[in-house]
């Protein structure tokens, strides 16, 4: 089940917690994509933060393109026109924009719970 996050309050408790939520919400964002995506195999959310911090953030910039393409995957699933979002998250992460990514990724999934 997907559930209905406040972006302001999730930015609001990454910059309270010193990071310590985005991690949090890193791991639910993905876990919740390979949810409503058909991709219900693929990394977990510890998995994939984990890969991420071994990798020095490489696997981070993967993971943000997949996402995008996992979001776009399930809207054109139902019916929803769908862009190419991951290109964008990638360029978001790539310079240093990731809670950024990260609030469009999870305002997506809000329209899709």
């Amino acid at each position: 089940m997907i559930e209905q996050r406040n972006i302001a309050v999730c930015i609001l408790l990454s910059f309270v917690t010193c990071g310590i939520y985005s991690i949090y919400w890193f791991i639910c964002l993905t876990d919740e994509t390979n949810t409503v995506s058909k991709n219900g195999g693929d990394t977990s959310g510890v998995i994939a933060f984990l890969l991420t911090v071994v990798t020095c953030n490489i696997y981070g910039l993967y993971w943000a393109y997949r996402q995008g393409e996992k979001i776009d995957e399930a809207k054109s699933d139902r019916g929803i026109p769908s862009n190419s979002s991951g290109i964008a998250y990638l360029l978001l992460s790539l310079f240093g924009f990731g809670i950024v990514a990260y609030a469009l990724m999870q305002n997506e999934l809000n329209k899709l719970a």
